[in-house]
């Protein structure tokens, strides 16, 4: 599965700070530790890019242009700053804009943009009137919504990612199961087949922090299981970038990689969990276990949960 990295973000206070003060020592360094990681593409987030921030994005792309080939997602609710920096891009055809959503206004606009520049495109299965559906099916209906618009423009369903959009397991735990739900009605509802995508972090945002990267491991591997091509990961833990490459060679490393590997396989296969057989002495077995019944909604979630 492909990985964009989502470490160059205005959420983080000090990388905010940095992007205001053009603070170009900072931003190379973030950026050369995404580059080891060798992500298939790195997440330029910058916000809306109003007032002082005006002007970010083109920056940014020509201190990473310096660094590396790694194509760029530019992720901006401002149109004019992700056109910006699409200009500078050697292989436009290779980067991502991420993102538009099902109203109309924001699709003509980004969608014109992706199909100038032959680009990739991130579309969240949302708009304004609706918010986040919490049903699969009408998250496929604004797909369908926004294929319409990209196809009358010539952008092909191969450049096209759609991204089901997770709640956090502690606010909603239904919600997790129904965005793997509408991954796989994503990968099976359109001819030719559309890309998928998530922003994996989203998946535990609330939990406590020593949860956060085994909720979001074990739900990459789910939603890995439903046909997903990309996500938008943290690239500095590096057991998930382990695990994602587990999942692809289907070879085990550690004791507890076969039943991340049959909780693929399972997805795959449409099954229940309650088929599958682990090590229960091994506690990180245990641990992945628990995790995958609270995202497959089949335990109640509490912050407490592995220790119950």
């Amino acid at each position: 599965m492909k990985l964009i990295s989502e470490n160059l973000h205005i959420i983080s206070k000090s990388t905010k700070e940095a992007v205001l003060n053009r603070d170009e020592t900072y931003i190379k360094n973030l950026l050369k530790r995404q580059i080891e990681t060798n992500p298939d593409w790195i997440d330029l987030n910058i916000g809306p890019a109003r007032g002082a921030f005006s002007g970010t994005m083109e920056w940014l792309v020509n201190i990473a242009a310096d660094l590396t080939d790694i194509p760029l997602s530019l992720d901006s609710t401002n149109a004019d700053e992700i056109q910006k920096g699409l200009s500078l891009a050697k292989a436009p055809e290779k980067w991502i804009i991420n993102s538009t959503n099902a109203d109309e206004e924001r699709l003509n606009r980004v969608s014109d943009i992706a199909a100038d520049f032959g680009c990739n495109l991130i579309a969240l299965t949302m708009n304004s009137e609706l918010g986040i559906p919490k049903e699969s099916d009408k998250r496929l209906e604004l797909a369908f919504e926004i294929t319409s618009m990209t196809e009358a423009k010539g952008i092909p369903n191969s450049k096209l990612y759609f991204d089901p959009l997770i709640l956090p397991v502690c606010v909603d735990q239904t919600q997790a199961s129904e965005a793997l739900n509408t991954i796989r009605m994503l990968k099976e509802s359109f001819d030719p087949e559309v890309m998928t995508t998530i922003g994996l972090s989203n998946v535990s945002n609330g939990c406590p922090k020593e949860l956060r990267p085994l909720i979001n491991r074990v739900f990459m591997v789910l939603a890995m299981g439903c046909g997903l091509d990309s996500a938008i990961v943290d690239s500095f833990d590096d057991e998930l970038l382990r695990i994602n490459k587990v999942i692809e060679k289907q070879e085990i490393e550690n004791s507890y990689d076969k039943l991340y590997i049959d909780i693929y396989n399972m997805m795959q296969s449409f099954e229940d969990i309650d088929t599958l057989k682990y090590d229960k002495s091994d506690k990180e077995s245990v641990n992945i276990y628990k995790t995958a019944e609270i995202l497959l909604n089949k335990k109640v979630y509490s912050n407490s949960y592995l220790e119950i």
